[in-house]
């Protein structure tokens, strides 16, 4: 099995596994039975393993079962089923299914859930027999070439490093993403885009980290994987790894974040449910306060009521309360009362939003809440990303840094990074090359001014813009005279409609009131 460890031949095997179902073309569709597949056999590789170990020890499989039988802490998951035949692996029970082949894989995974509460409602959540107007979803051939495929590998402690295999999962995740379309972006955030902001959030060991709206766990567990990379630059071998904490509204994609967890060897809380009206984390009746939260919230986001905010007993939001169009701002203030006094936080957001409303006469929601955070002096960096990274949108996106606690140096100030420039073209999305991820954490941890890159302003500059934070209004690339991003263009006119009615509206008032 040496070809195990090269993590391109897993990628590629996944992938492959995915599509023994129908082609390239649509296997997005059918990621909620391939991901908790890979995740059983994980399990089940990793289970036979165990029991190995164990028998190694004590001189026999059989003891070894009776052994964990009693003492299920003797290992981290308990698969439920035994092969015929001792010496066959855990997984060949699933791999010999014959008949009612959904049913019955069904019927296993809950099993598996039932003896591990922390996997229940996560493999158990699938029905493998389901139908849809009296058709089956995934038939048995399908199912069975499916199984076939992923039985091709073995994926146990000694074939597979947990972040290979963590690797691999998020590959496929990614590539569900790009088959995705518009739904894709709800639970994948570009892998450069995380790194970048973990990087620049720099956790140390035991710290307590939150995403509000986790999808698959992606943003999270970057913060761990930066961790255990500068530990092991500073060779530390123990520590305290990050306690992690997400909440996610959609179910598929909720179980899809636990499993990403598991399979990475990381630790973390994951809760179901929408976080704008029912956080789910707190303490003594108020909200849970976190060292660090990195987040991509779905940009604009136009389902909030006003009434979330006005019936909001947690004191969520101080600075007002955002437009109906796009609960960023809610986001953000949601995210600042989740931190502690000196908690910092990296948030991906819609380019629009750290400049909507600046520059016109009308009252803007958005811009007084903006004029708050820049009063309080809570925003330490705006970080505008390249065009077409993201699966759901070619719009930039910026990234908000906050930081309640900043050095005295840094009191009234803000860094802006206008990195529009730093991409590789890539199919079918483009990519931040690593280089290119060294310039921009380099520039921000270091607060270096770099021409037509980088740039500190001052809150008097700001308030001169009418506290328009996007770093192209202050940061010129060459082209930009005759260049700008098609969002951006898009955006202002969205504004200039707006304004239009309510202009028209304040007029109409006016005649009324003259009585024309």
């Amino acid at each position: 099995m040496g070809n195990n460890n090269n993590s391109k031949s897993l990628e590629t095997w996944i992938w492959d596994a995915a599509c023994a179902i129908r082609g390239a073309q649509d296997a997005p569709k059918y990621k909620d039975f391939i991901l908790p597949l890979i995740f059983t056999k994980r399990l089940c590789d990793v289970f036979d393993d165990e029991v190995q170990r164990i028998a190694d020890k004590i001189g026999s499989k059989e003891k070894a079962y009776k052994l964990i039988e009693k003492d299920r802490k003797l290992i981290r998951f308990y698969i439920p089923f035994r092969p015929e035949n001792i010496e066959d692996s855990t997984w060949s029970v699933i791999r010999k299914l014959s008949t009612k082949i959904g049913e019955e894989l069904t019927n296993k995974l809950r099993d598996i859930a039932r003896e591990n509460p922390r996997l229940q409602g996560i493999i158990d959540r699938v029905d493998f027999n389901a139908t849809t107007h009296g058709q089956r979803d995934i038939d048995d051939d399908k199912l069975s070439n499916l199984i076939e495929e992923i039985s091709k590998k073995r994926l146990g402690l000694k074939d597979v490093e947990p972040d290979i295999i963590g690797r691999s999962y998020e590959y496929l995740i990614r590539k569900f993403a790009e088959g995705g379309g518009q739904s894709a972006g709800e639970f994948y955030t570009p892998k450069e885009v995380g790194m970048i902001i973990a990087r620049i959030l720099d956790p140390e060991p035991g710290m307590e980290v939150y995403d509000p709206c986790c999808g698959s766990a992606g943003l999270l567990i970057k913060c761990q994987l930066v961790l255990q990379d500068k530990m092991h630059l500073r060779s530390k071998q123990k520590y305290a790894p990050l306690k992690l904490f997400g909440q996610e509204y959609i179910g598929t994609t909720w179980a899809m974040a636990n499993m990403n967890m598991v399979i990475h060897d990381m630790e973390g809380l994951i809760e179901i449910g929408d976080t704008m009206n029912n956080p789910k984390f707190r303490e003594r009746n108020k909200l849970k306060k976190f060292d660090l939260v990195t987040a991509n919230p779905m940009w604009n986001q136009d389902n909030f009521n006003q009434s979330t905010y006005e019936n909001d007993e947690l004191e969520r939001f101080p600075a007002g309360f955002p437009p109906n169009g796009t609960a960023d701002w809610g986001w953000v203030q949601h995210i600042l009362a989740s931190l502690k006094d000196d908690g910092r936080a990296g948030i991906v957001l819609d380019t629009g939003a750290v400049s909507r409303g600046s520059g016109n006469q009308m009252t803007n929601r958005e811009k007084e809440i903006r004029k708050w955070f820049v009063e309080q002096d809570l925003i330490e960096g705006v970080l505008y990303l390249p065009e077409n990274l993201f699966y759901n949108t070619s719009a930039p996106g910026i990234v908000l840094f906050l930081n309640k606690k900043k050095d005295k140096s840094k009191k009234n100030k803000i860094l802006l990074i206008n990195a529009s420039k730093e991409f590789q073209k890539g199919q079918p999305k483009n990519f931040i090359p690593e280089e290119n991820q060294n310039k921009i954490v380099d520039a921000y941890l270091n607060w270096k001014e770099i021409e037509k890159f980088s740039k500190v302003i001052d809150k008097d500059e700001i308030v001169k813009n009418d506290y328009n934070l996007s770093p192209t209004r202050y940061i010129h690339t060459a082209e930009e005279e005759t260049y700008r991003p098609i969002g951006e263009i898009l955006e202002d006119l969205r504004e200039l409609e707006q304004e239009q009615k309510e202009i028209d509206g304040e007029l109409k008032e006016i005649f009324r009131k003259l009585g024309f």
